[in-house]
Parts: C-alpha cells; sequence; structure tokens
C-alpha cells in the first residue's frame, strides 16, 4: 500500500500544504491564508490547517486517515512552553500518523539542505536564525523577535531605521550627506529635511515596507551611507547565524547556510558582510539561497518522523511539487 505524507507551512501571511507519496511524488497543494497565532489566534492556526489540508486531501483524492506522516513548520511556534497548545490546534484536523512541529526556520533548512541540517538565516519583514545539528539531537535558534532587548536586527524595518539614522546624522552635521536623505523626502513627501526629522519625530511619517527597497536601491547606486546600511545589515545576521553555530559546536564541520527571504540577494555589501561575519567563525561554512518551496521541508520531516528517510527522492519531490505549483 502507497505511504502519503503532508507538510504544512504556516506564515504570517500565508500556509501552504503539499502532500507527497513515498516515492516523491507530489500529489496535492493547497494554499490559505495567515496561520501565525500571534496574529489568527490558536483558533485561527486551527481554521486555516483545516482549510489547507482538506483542499490539499481533495486533490490528491485522499482522506486524512491515509496521512503516513506530518511535518509542520509553523510562524509563531519559538519556545517549548507553546507546544502543546499548537498541536491542540492541530488535534481537530484528525491525524493519526506520527507527526512533529518545527519553528518555520527550521523549515527552511529542511527544504533546502542536501541532508536536511545546517543553518537558516531569514531575513524579510523580520529576522530570525535557526540551526539543527546532524543527528537532529541538537536546535541552535535565535530569540528571533527582532527586538531591541535581543540585540537581533536586519530586517526590513531595521534597515529602514538604520538608514534613517544615516538621514538624522546629516541633519544634526554628525555624519556626511547621504542620497538616502532625498529618498526620504520623496517617499514620505516631506518639503525639506527640517521637515523630515520633525515629521518623523512627531509621526506625521511613517515608514512602509516598499521603502527598504529603496534604501537597497540606493545603495546599489554607490551611495556609501547605503552601503555603510548594508554592511551593518549583514553584519548583524552573520552575528546571528555565529551564535547559531556556537551552540551546535559545528565550528569545525563543513555544513550548509540557507539564506531565506526578500532581503538576500538584494546587495552585494550585505551579501559580502554575512559571509565574511560566518566564515570567520566556521571557514567550512557553505552558502546558497533556498530555492525551493519550504512546504517542501515539511513533508521531508513527516517522511523523517515515520521512519522514512525522504532525502533520498528529494529532487523529485521538489521537481514535483514545482509542476503541481506551474498549475496553480
Amino acid at each position: 500500500m502507497t505511504r502519503y505524507f503532508l507538510g504544512v507551512d504556516v506564515g504570517g501571511t500565508k500556509t501552504h500544504t503539499l502532500i507527497a507519496d513515498e516515492t516523491g511524488q507530489a500529489v496535492g497543494f493547497a494554499t490559505g491564508g495567515p496561520g501565525n497565532w500571534e496574529g489568527v489566534g490558536y483558533a485561527g492556526l486551527t481554521r486555516v490547517l483545516i482549510e489547507v489540508t482538506g483542499c490539499a486531501l481533495e486533490q490528491a483524492g485522499l482522506q486524512v486517515n491515509q496521512i503516513a506522516g506530518a511535518g509542520m513548520g509553523i510562524g509563531g511556534y519559538d519556545w517549548p512552553s507553546e507546544r502543546q497548545d499548537h498541536l491542540d490546534a492541530i488535534r481537530p484536523l484528525g491525524l493519526i500518523c506520527p507527526l512533529e512541529i518545527v519553528n518555520d526556520a527550521t523549515l527552511g533548512i529542511l527544504a533546502g539542505t542536501s541532508e536536511g541540517w545546517g543553518v537558516s538565516v531569514v531575513s524579510g519583514t523580520g529576522c530570525n536564525a535557526r540551526g539543527w545539528s546532524r543527528d537532529h539531537k541538537r536546535q541552535g535558534r535565535a530569540v528571533g523577535g527582532g527586538s531591541r532587548w535581543s540585540g537581533e536586527y536586519a530586517g526590513g524595518f531595521d534597515i529602514v531605521a538604520r538608514a534613517m539614522r544615516a538621514v538624522t546624522f546629516e541633519w544634526l552635521k554628525r555624519g556626511p550627506s547621504t542620497a538616502l536623505t532625498q529618498v526620504f523626502m520623496d517617499f514620505t513627501g516631506a518639503k525639506d529635511l527640517d521637515d523630515l526629522v520633525e515629521g518623523v519625530y512627531l509621526r506625521r511619517y511613517s515608514f512602509e515596507p516598499p521603502l527598504v527597497l529603496k534604501v537597497f536601491e540606493t545603495a546599489r547606486q554607490g551611495d556609501p551611507q547605503a552601503q555603510a546600511v548594508m554592511r551593518w545589515a549583514g553584519c548583524e545576521l552573520g552575528e546571528m547565524a555565529v551564535g547559531v553555530i556556537n551552540q551546535l559546536e559545528i565550528q569545525k564541520e563543513q555544513f550548509e547556510v540557507v539564506l531565506i527571504g526578500s532581503l538576500h540577494g538584494g546587495s552585494s555589501d550585505l551579501d559580502v558582510a554575512l559571509r565574511k561575519t560566518v566564515l570567520e567563525a566556521a571557514p567550512k561554512a557553505q552558502f546558497h539561497r533556498l530555492a525551493v518551496p519550504p512546504v517542501v521541508g515539511g513533508v521531508l520531516l513527516g517522511m523523517e518522523v515515520a521512519g522514512t528517510n525522504g532525502y533520498a527522492m528529494r529532487d523529485k519531490l521538489i521537481q514535483t511539487t514545482n509542476q503541481i505549483l506551474k498549475k496553480e
């Protein structure tokens, strides 16, 4: 009898579900809304899981009791104390198979590395870093909140704030002039630099996500202060990764670092600084951007928890998943 495995990638904006058989053939896929409990609550997590899993099962022509193993990467699942609440939210799905849940940044390690272990570094709206040892018995992590008290910066809003600091330093005569000043004035509609700084302070002007793309563009155009922001962001991300590497004690090993999120690849200054920071601590680290859907990692995790080595058919799983996605 053919065995089927379920993978789920739950995020703050969308949720993906994938079903594949034991040969790596993807047979069902579905997309739904956000499922991070911090945004929609545990009831919202349950609702989206029921919706997307039901759609994927229908596409595959399967019943939930035919799933042999399930793996889920869940945004917002950050601490061991939250495990039972998440399992309670998943229970209404009616799964009777082995199940494992991880943070969604860990899912990227499973999907993006050749052997299912290593380090992931996330830079999008926020930032995060996670790690998994070769034997999957040790995990490394950042706090993942992107908060000032944790010292974890280099998500999109952090980069914008750092760029605004360069603009403010120009206003204060504490630093040199920068092309970022005109970028911020154009974006906010401020009439001059005085109006911009006052308006930001008094919250007349606010920053929206698209502004980070303007900061990247300004760096690519050669503005020294914007390039310095990129180098700062790369060092911050690299130091987060080094913390994870130290926790796993893999400094001397060869392993893969998976770069996840829309901001990777946007600036050579950021990329070079990130790699340099990591390689100083772990000279054998290898880097690549995540090029496969993270939900693939969920299926591989489901296979693992059910006692199947999914990495033997990983290439086929990626290929057939991409074929399904082209039809969506």
